[in-house]
């Protein structure tokens, strides 16, 4: 195994993954090593509960993600959600539209064929997550979630080429799946700006995947029932430690699938949201009881995907 190590190596990659778990020394573009996300933030309402939860409870927010799609969400739904995100200086992340675990097709109801859920079948579904992404760039919103990695090549292309805003995020979903350090790079060099690794990557694993890439990671550290379940709370000190620049992610263990959200199930919706506060709020204190030097980025950091809001609204 050693030539295939010292190959790795020869070509800046890690040899194996990192068990001495070095400190990162990559930073976020103002010098913070972690922020908060809060995922699976359905709509208006929900994204109000969390602002709301965030302010009585002191939780410091720095993006929203939402997972049902921005076909899912009504013009004046995404215009809400982008003024209540300017207003308050958080990112606000919108999934793109109808992936193959909503499509026509007999793939992914298999056992193999699970994986291709978030996928894009076909070029017609590209064409649509692509809209997709239009509408919501047209609306305000400045950052999306991306689940394949041609729709990812495509957006990025179009970025350079003026056609999507110079400043615009593409967040890389946890269900593009991913999980070693030449394939996070080989996603970097299409274009990406966030990566979600997989939920249950050991530490030396992560730390590995930083050595290989400066992307921001945005990591799971309590993962929803059907990601795993799994809660991390008391590794997130080195997990900030040896994964700079990250976003530290909190589902909810114990809780149903929202996805897709609506009216019919919203109560539930705005509840989970407000709990995920709330678990933010444990990891939090947990930061500042195990590693209060971490440093942590102001709300409204330039680099964030804030929504724009036109005068007239």
């Amino acid at each position: 195994m050693d030539e295939t190590r010292q190959f790795l190596e020869r070509l800046g990659l890690p040899g194996g993954d990192l068990s001495a778990l070095p400190t990162s020394e990559k930073r976020f573009p103002d010098g913070a090593q972690y922020r908060i996300e809060i995922p699976s933030v359905e709509g208006p309402k929900a994204l109000a509960g969390v602002l709301d939860e965030a302010a009585r409870r002191s939780v410091r927010i720095h993006r929203v993600s939402q997972g049902s799609g921005i076909m899912m969400l009504t013009d004046s739904e995404i215009r809400e959600m982008a003024a209540l995100a300017h207003a308050a200086g958080i990112e606000v992340s919108l999934f793109v539209g109808p992936r193959a675990a909503w499509d026509t097709g007999a793939q992914i109801t298999a056992s193999a064929g699970k994986n291709l859920g978030a996928r894009l079948r076909g070029m017609d579904q590209v064409v649509y997550a692509t809209e997709d992404v239009r509408r919501a760039a047209a609306l305000g919103i400045r950052s999306v979630l991306i689940a394949d990695e041609g729709q990812l090549w495509l957006v990025n292309a179009m970025k350079q080429a003026g056609a999507l805003p110079p400043n615009f995020v593409f967040k890389i979903s946890v269900q593009m799946g991913a999980a070693n350090p030449i394939s996070i790079r080989l996603i970097e060099g299409l274009g990406a700006t966030t990566y979600n690794i997989p939920t249950d990557l050991s530490l030396a694993q992560i730390a590995a995947i930083r050595a290989a890439t400066s992307l921001p990671l945005d990591i799971y550290v309590e993962a929803p029932d059907n990601f795993g379940g799994f809660v991390r709370h008391y590794e997130v000190p080195e997990i900030i430690r040896i994964a700079a620049p990250v976003y530290v992610k909190l589902g909810v263990r114990n809780s149903p699938d929202i996805y897709p959200s609506g009216m019919h199930i919203e109560d539930g919706a705005v509840k989970l949201a407000r709990e995920r506060v709330r678990r933010a709020e444990l990891v939090q204190d947990m930061i500042q009881r195990y590693c209060p030097e971490a440093v942590a980025s102001e709300v409204g950091a330039p680099d964030l995907g804030i929504p724009v809001v036109e005068e007239s609204q």
